[in-house]
């Protein structure tokens, strides 16, 4: 089974394209445990719902793993979870991280916030460029530090998908 993993800011084309890489390859998709619970709780998260948030994500994804399918998509993993509790609240739970490094993932699709537009979804809460740029950069130093395969997704949408594409052909023939 090859783990691939979609990342970066909100609005950069995630779920879109993980859609598109399972339409195009098979596998399994797991989305974002996160926007079923804000749907479910139609409230704003605080820092005490961090840890709920985190154990259905990889509630979700183990469920996934136990199939076996040839190509597992992950729309999101744990160092969403954990960037977005340090943005939002200044501080996450220490066992997240842990828990993220004790997992293997064979890619990591990072997602620029360039050149493509920000979308109002009602989740989302970073509509300034500068805002999504650093949360890319938080993510991509946390995958370089931590040496996760990743490869950088740029351009609009049209070439982010080619990219993905290419990225996902190669991680299936090794």
């Amino acid at each position: 089974m090859k783990v691939l993993v979609l990342t970066g800011p909100e609005s950069s084309g995630k779920s879109w394209l993980a859609a598109e890489l399972q339409q195009q390859f098979g596998g399994a998709l797991v989305g974002e445990y996160v926007r079923w619970f804000i749907e479910r709780e139609a409230r704003d998260t605080c820092p005490a719902d961090i840890p709920e948030i985190a154990r259905g994500q990889l509630q979700w994804e183990d469920e996934a793993r136990a199939l076996g399918p040839p190509l597992l998509i992950l729309d999101t993993h744990l160092l969403s979870n954990m960037l977005w509790s340090q943005t939002l609240f200044g501080d996450c739970p220490t066992w997240l991280e842990e828990a993220l490094l004790a997992r293997h993932y064979d890619l990591h699709l990072l997602l620029s916030p360039e050149q493509v537009d920000w979308t109002d979804d009602g989740q989302r809460c970073q509509p300034e460029l500068d805002e999504r740029r650093a949360f890319f950069n938080a993510t991509q130093a946390w995958l370089e530090q931590h040496r996760q395969p990743v490869q950088v997704l740029q351009g609009d949408w049209a070439e982010r998908r080619i990219q993905a594409l290419r990225a996902v052909a190669l991680l299936l023939e090794r």
